[in-house]
C-alpha cells in the first residue's frame, strides 16, 4: 500500500485569517467610500423616496378613482345610497397615501392650467356601475403588485387599500347584476 505524507503545519503562502482580514478591510473601503458625499442633501432633499413616489402615485390613483365616482354620480344621481359609502372610502385612501407628503398629489397641482379630463360615463346605470367595477378591480391589483417592493409600512397600507378595492369591485358588480 503506498504512503501518503503527512502535510506540515507550516503551508507556503498567506493564511486563511490573513486573507480574511484583508478581505474584511476592502470591503470596508468599499462601503466607505460608496458613502462619500458624492450628491448634495439638496439634490437628495428634491428627489422623492420610492416610498415617496409610491405614496404619490397612491393618491394621485385614488383621486383619479374618485373623479370616477364623481362623474357616475353626476350622471346618475339615483346611485347616491349605493355609491357614496364608497366613494368617502375611496377618498380616505387618498388622505391616507397623501399624509406626510409636502404637495398636493391632485393632478392639477402638476398642471394648474390644465384641468383633468373627465371619465366618460355610460348612459346605463348598470354599465356605469360595472365600469366603476372594473376600475376598483385594475386598481386593486395594480396595488397588489406594488406592495411587493414598498417598505413595510407602506406595504400594509397598499394591502389594505387593495383589499378594500377588490372588495368594492366585488359589490359593485353584485349591485350591476
Amino acid at each position: 500500500m503506498p504512503s501518503y505524507p503527512i502535510p506540515s503545519r507550516h503551508r507556503s503562502g498567506p493564511r486563511r485569517r490573513s486573507l480574511l482580514t484583508g478581505a474584511a478591510g476592502a470591503a470596508g473601503a468599499v462601503l466607505l467610500s460608496g458613502c462619500s458625499d458624492s450628491t448634495s442633501t439638496e439634490d437628495a432633499d428634491e428627489r422623492p423616496s420610492a416610498a415617496g413616489r409610491l405614496r404619490a402615485r397612491g393618491a394621485r390613483d385614488s383621486g383619479e378613482l374618485l373623479g370616477r365616482y364623481d362623474a357616475v354620480l353626476a350622471a346618475h344621481p339615483a346611485l347616491a345610497a349605493r355609491l357614496d359609502p364608497l366613494r368617502a372610502e375611496v377618498k380616505r385612501h387618498q388622505a391616507a397615501f397623501a399624509e406626510g407628503q409636502t404637495a398636493p398629489p391632485s393632478p392639477s397641482a402638476s398642471t394648474p392650467s390644465a384641468p383633468a379630463p373627465s371619465p366618460s360615463v355610460p348612459g346605463d346605470e348598470k354599465a356605469a356601475v360595472r365600469d366603476l367595477a372594473k376600475a376598483e378591480r385594475e386598481l386593486a391589483g395594480q396595488r397588489a403588485s406594488a406592495l411587493l417592493d414598498a417598505p413595510a409600512e407602506l406595504a400594509r397600507l397598499l394591502a389594505s387599500v387593495a383589499a378594500a378595492g377588490a372588495a368594492h369591485a366585488y359589490l359593485l358588480t353584485e349591485d350591476a347584476k
